[in-house]
């Protein structure tokens, strides 16, 4: 039986809406985790768990990236960003937290970073001052947003990449294992389920809208549900899918993923190497 494992966000729906078979859902940093470790064959990762271990095979023509603002990967803060002495970082996802690293330095900001043990507590974001603020992405960031309306700025990633780079970002991959066998036809079933989420978008988020159910609900979140799921209605989900995330794996997104590597060569979080796209 094939083990497969998916980021556990609303931004992977429509890569895995529909799937008959089982599936573990997780978040970012354990996925790779697993992956890396053998216990998962095919995983939708960070795109991060490629670039410093080139071994997989991706699946081509698929992603979750973004061209501009992708909403649920920011910087919440109330002063200006380049003011900010130090950012708080979610452990869940590496390729936010080096994307962050990259944008800082190319812009020449210089915040104390601080990694956290546990996921970004509603607490620890409230407590975003003048000169502090929190890395929030995936269902956390919406989540927020929504409930701290006019409280905060948040400093889009994807919006600054877009600004500096010119290309698009990539957050996640469908990752094959090496050994893995029948790549190929677990890549045409997974681009086949992700064309026909995105042909019927308006049923899936339908089903999203009448169930949403945000990641890490504390008893509180839980309640504040119904007044998030106003908000969080057919015409927000229309703009996040359709807008701010991207499901392809094309040409500028390759582009966009060089880039990235580069980046992170020359800022010290990789190291330098021949990077290869394995396809299939």
């Amino acid at each position: 039986m094939l083990r497969i494992g998916c980021v556990k966000y609303l931004n992977a729906r429509p890569l895995i809406r529909g799937w008959p078979g089982e599936v573990e859902f997780d978040h970012p940093s354990a996925l790779c985790k697993r992956v890396a470790n053998g216990e998962l064959d095919v995983a939708l990762v960070s795109s991060f768990e490629f670039l410093r271990n080139p071994i997989y095979r991706i699946i081509d023509f698929v992603s979750i990236s973004s061209d501009g603002p992708v909403y649920s990967v920011v910087v919440a803060h109330r002063g200006e960003i380049s003011e900010i002495d130090e950012i708080g970082l979610d452990p869940a996802s590496e390729t936010a937290v080096n994307l962050l690293r990259c944008l800082l330095a190319e812009v020449g900001f210089n915040p104390r970073l601080v990694q956290r043990n546990t996921g970004v507590s509603p607490a620890a974001a409230e407590s975003c001052s003048a000169s502090r603020a929190q890395l929030l992405i995936g269902d956390q960031a919406i989540r927020f947003r929504h409930s701290h309306t006019g409280k905060f700025q948040f400093w889009d990633l994807g919006e600054q990449w877009k600004k500096l780079i010119g290309f698009p970002f990539v957050y996640a991959l469908w990752l094959i294992r090496p050994e893995v066998a029948h790549a190929q036809t677990i890549a045409n079933k997974l681009r086949v389920l992700r064309d026909v989420n995105l042909a019927n978008l308006d049923q899936l988020i339908a089903e999203v809208v009448a169930g949403v159910v945000l990641s890490h609900p504390s008893p509180k979140a839980e309640a504040d549900d119904l007044g998030l799921r106003e908000q969080l209605n057919q015409q927000f989900f229309a703009r996040y899918y359709g807008k701010h995330l991207r499901f392809s794996f094309g040409k500028k997104e390759k582009q966009g993923l060089r880039t990235f590597a580069n980046l992170c060569v020359k800022h010290g979080l990789l190291e330098k190497g021949d990077l290869r796209f394995n396809l299939v």
